[in-house]
């Protein structure tokens, strides 16, 4: 369910990641029929993904603080995803850009607050 990833590059806290989200995802499956767009919860998703994967491993989800929708992502955008980590709150900041016109659009962007995992739990 994760996009294409064409490149990434991080540093000193921050991760640029390039992605392009093919029309065959199944997040475009049902959202919605005839006008296909690619979900919040698909793009909070990735954020986790490469949040955790790259900047903050170790750590889990515990609220979503800020985010705002500001164009839609069609089925094969290409996107540029900027994520910073700010360890001494504990916050994840996104920005999703769709890349391909004149000048880049912001998607979407926001701050989740993250939390240590639970060292005990199995899973």
């Amino acid at each position: 369910m994760l996009p294409v990833e064409l490149s990434c590059q991080q540093q000193d806290g921050q991760a640029e990641i390039l992605l392009r989200a093919d029309a065959d995802l199944f997040w475009f499956r049902g959202h919605f029929p005839g006008q296909p767009i690619l979900p919040g919860v698909a793009q909070l998703d990735w954020v986790m993904h490469y949040g955790l994967k790259l900047l903050a491993p170790g750590y889990v989800f515990s609220s979503v603080e800020n985010i705002k929708f500001q164009q839609p992502i069609l089925p094969d955008s290409t996107l540029k995803l900027t994520l910073s980590w700010n360890s001494a709150r504990n916050w994840l900041l996104f920005d999703y850009q769709i890349s391909g016109g004149a000048e880049p659009q912001r998607a979407s962007s926001g701050k989740i607050a993250l939390k240590p995992g639970d060292k005990s739990a199995i899973c």
